[in-house]
């Protein structure tokens, strides 16, 4: 029995979305909660706070995108025929952002409000059209031999557009706890106030796309409610639940720091295993497996070479990159 290097790759690249998601959702959740604070100075520290490594977090974006061309390269081409749209607004949003990450520290105080608007704006399309994209990916894309066979907007449905809005709350709950970890007195006071109206508004965004997603799709009713599937599967929402319940506490712990974030971290890892398991095996829903879509094995196997050798080293400075800049951030300090 020979290495199933299709299964190899598509773990890859499962494993650099969650990292990308992870890494990249809480500094696009500050960006999103600019607008509730208002104070310069603690502006400051949530920029502060993301500064030394948030450009270093979208490496992942550009592996994951790299591996689908080049592992699967049908569903690369379906996917991005299929969401030209949205993955142009993301790339936007994402422009914007950085730009306004660097400009708004070297800004006079006049240009300075234009510049906090873009990095607003930025992270909000940003995360917004991640979130239809996720929702389009579960809808799924009409296929005609190797090519897209839908339409441009076809992504645009009332679907996505609650994926939008549930992924914005994440990414907002995200970068809420992320700042109960790294600031101090009243700024990590209305954090972990915050955190939890988020973590309300999370919990019924989940509850309502764990609802819509089976309605709509029948194959993903019968994989999570029929039998024996439905023992198997409990534990995903079970822990989601005592994840929050626990959450709700730590929130409320004035000396509990770390741990908000790492529940958080918890949910959306539940979330994202909540959407592997509906579409699992299909890369492109709801018909061709990644097997179908999959490149020759030489192909794949020249790449993982290379993959096997770059992404310890990423892995090695994310990790240096995060202890070297551990700690809180005070007011007056950092990135200039």
């Amino acid at each position: 029995m020979g290495i199933d290097l299709s299964l190899i790759w598509f773990v890859i690249i499962v494993f650099a979305t969650l990292m990308y998601i992870v890494m990249d959702g809480f500094d696009l959740g500050i960006g999103i909660l600019f607008p509730v604070i208002k104070n310069a100075e603690d502006r400051d520290v949530m920029v502060n706070s993301v500064a030394p490594v948030w450009d270093g977090n979208e490496t992942w974006l550009v592996l994951g995108g790299a591996a689908l061309f080049g592992a699967f390269p049908l569903a690369y081409a379906v996917i991005v025929d299929a969401l030209t749209i949205p993955l142009t607004l993301m790339l936007i949003g994402l422009i914007f952002r950085g730009v306004a990450f660097e400009f708004r520290f070297k800004a006079t105080p006049a240009h300075r409000p234009f510049w906090d608007k873009a990095f607003m704006g930025g992270s909000l399309l940003a995360t917004f059209t991640q979130g239809m994209v996720v929702g389009a990916v579960i809808n799924g894309f009409p296929v005609a031999g190797r090519t897209y066979a839908g339409g441009p907007f076809d992504w645009f449905t009332p679907f996505t557009l609650f994926c939008g809005l549930g992924l914005t709350v994440a990414y907002a709950l995200l970068g809420a706890t992320w700042l109960v970890m790294k600031s101090e007195n009243p700024l990590q006071a209305t954090m972990r106030r915050l955190a939890r109206r988020l973590l309300v508004a999370l919990l019924v965004t989940i509850a309502v796309i764990s609802l819509w997603t089976p309605l709509a799709h029948a194959a993903i009713a019968d994989r999570w409610f029929s039998l024996p599937n439905l023992f198997w599967l409990l534990p995903v929402p079970v822990l989601v639940a005592l994840s929050s319940l626990w959450q709700w506490h730590a929130l409320g712990d004035k000396d509990r720091h770390h741990l908000p974030f790492i529940l958080t971290l918890g949910l959306i890892f539940l979330g994202f295993a909540g959407l592997g398991i509906s579409i699992w095996p299909h890369i492109i829903p709801p018909a061709i497996t990644l097997w179908q879509a999959a490149a020759p094995a030489q192909s794949q196997g020249f790449m993982l070479v290379g993959a096997l050798l770059i992404i310890p080293i990423i892995l090695v400075y994310t990790f240096w990159s995060y202890y070297v800049f551990r700690g809180k951030v005070q007011h007056g300090e950092g990135y200039h």
